[in-house]
C-alpha cells in the first residue's frame, strides 16, 4: 500500500455550528451560503459564533440562476438569457441580454467579480445563424446552432461591456475567479463535453480583455502568493492516457507550470480512489480530501496536507471527529469540514507545523 504523505498531522477544533446548504469564503470576512431558493451573505466570525439569524445580504433566486455576493451589499445575478445587477436595497442596478443557452436550461456560468468591485467577468453562449461555421447544431432545436462562447468583462455599475473574447469554450459549466493579491487578473475554467476542462487567464486593458495564457483538461481551484494558480486534473478518461489525477501551479505572469503533484502517490488504490478537490490554506500549505479504497470495507474519506511551494506532501490531517469531503478554506488558514448539518472548524497544529519546519517548540 502507498504510505506516500502518510504521516500524521495534528488539527485544533475551533468550534462547531449547525448550517445546511453549501458554504463559500468571500472577501471582507465574509461567508455565502447558499441553500435551495436563496442566498445568504454573513459576517463569517458570526456565523460561526452560532449567530445565523442576521444576514447581512439576502436574495431569494431561481433554480436556474447564479448568483454572487458584491462588496457593497448587492448581487450579480446570472440567468438563461441575461446577466443582471441589483443594488443593496434589492432594487435593479442593470441588465445584460444575452444568447439562451445551450444545453440544460438554466445559467452555466456564475460570475465573478473584481476584488475591488469594479468590474464583472461572465462567460454567455453565441448564437451562429449559419450552421455550416457552428461549433454546435442542436439537433433538437434546428434554430440552435452555437459557435465559441464569449468572455466578457463588465462595468459593475453600469453594466457596460468593456471587454469581449472568444474564449474555445461550449460550457456545459464554468467557474471562474479573480485573482485576489491586487493583480486585475480573471482566470476563468470551462468544462465542454468530450473536451474536459479548458482553463485560460487574462487581464482587463484600455481597449477590452486580453488573455495571457492558459492550460487544457485542468479546472482552477485556487490562488497561490507570487500570482500563481492552483489547478486540478480528473481523470475524465475522454483520450487515450487520460487517466491521471494532478494537481499543477502555474505561473500567471509566465504561463509556465512550477510544481506538480500526480495524486496517485497518495492513493491506496490508484484504479479506484477519487480527489475531490484541492484547497489553499494559506500561502504555505494545500489541503487535500480524497475517497480511498483500502480493501478493509467501506471507503475512506482522508485529508492531505501538501506544500503550497512545491506540491510534496506533508502528511495526514488526524482529526478528533469526523470530517467529510467537503472542505471550506477560510483564507486564513482554518477551514471548515462537514458532517451531515454540523460545521466543524479547524486550524492545523502549531506544534506540529513546527516540527515540521525543523523550528524548536517552546
Amino acid at each position: 500500500m502507498n504510505t506516500t504523505g502518510d504521516e500524521r498531522i495534528g488539527v485544533v477544533p475551533l468550534g462547531t455550528t449547525r448550517a445546511h446548504g453549501t458554504v463559500e469564503a468571500v472577501a471582507g470576512g465574509r461567508l455565502l451560503v447558499r441553500t435551495p431558493g436563496l442566498v445568504e451573505v454573513h459576517d463569517r466570525e458570526d456565523f460561526l459564533a452560532g449567530r445565523t439569524a442576521g444576514a447581512r445580504a439576502a436574495l431569494r433566486t431561481e433554480e436556474q440562476e447564479r448568483a454572487v455576493p458584491t462588496p457593497d451589499g448587492g448581487f450579480v445575478v446570472a440567468g438563461v438569457a441575461s446577466v443582471r445587477a441589483l443594488g443593496p436595497d434589492g432594487g435593479p442596478r442593470w441588465e445584460l441580454a444575452h444568447d439562451p443557452w445551450h444545453g440544460a436550461d438554466r445559467a452555466h456560468c456564475t460570475p465573478a467579480v473584481s476584488p475591488d468591485g469594479r468590474l464583472v467577468s461572465v462567460v454567455v453562449p453565441v448564437l451562429e445563424p449559419d450552421r455550416e461555421k457552428a461549433a454546435l447544431v442542436c439537433d433538437l432545436e434546428p434554430d440552435r446552432s452555437y459557435t465559441w462562447d464569449d468572455l466578457l468583462l463588465l462595468d459593475a455599475a453600469t453594466g457596460e461591456v468593456l471587454g469581449r473574447r472568444q474564449i474555445r469554450s461550449l460550457a456545459s459549466a464554468a467557474v471562474q475567479s479573480w485573482c485576489p493579491d491586487g493583480g486585475a487578473v480573471v482566470v476563468v475554467s470551462c468544462w465542454t463535453a468530450w473536451q474536459s476542462w479548458s482553463t485560460r487567464w487574462a487581464e482587463p486593458r484600455a481597449d477590452g480583455l486580453r488573455v495571457l495564457g492558459g492550460t487544457w483538461m485542468r479546472t482552477l481551484t485556487g490562488f497561490l502568493p507570487g500570482s500563481r494558480v492552483l489547478t486540478q486534473r480528473y481523470a475524465e478518461h475522454l483520450f487515450p492516457d487520460d487517466d491521471r489525477d494532478e494537481l499543477a501551479v502555474y505561473d500567471l505572469g509566465s504561463g509556465e507550470q512550477s510544481a506538480l503533484l500526480d495524486l496517485a502517490e497518495l492513493a491506496a488504490d490508484p484504479e479506484n480512489d477519487e480527489f475531490f478537490s484541492a484547497e489553499v490554506l494559506d500561502g504555505r500549505h494545500v489541503l487535500v480530501p480524497g475517497r480511498v479504497h483500502t480493501g478493509s470495507g467501506a471507503p475512506e474519506t482522508r485529508h492531505w496536507l501538501l506544500s503550497a511551494d512545491t506540491l510534496r506532501p506533508l502528511g495526514r490531517l488526524d482529526y478528533p471527529a469526523p470530517a467529510g469531503e467537503d472542505v471550506t478554506a477560510l483564507g486564513d488558514g482554518t477551514w471548515l469540514t462537514r458532517d451531515g448539518d454540523r460545521l466543524h472548524h479547524w486550524k492545523l497544529d502549531q506544534a506540529d507545523s513546527a516540527a515540521r519546519r525543523g523550528v524548536p517548540v517552546p
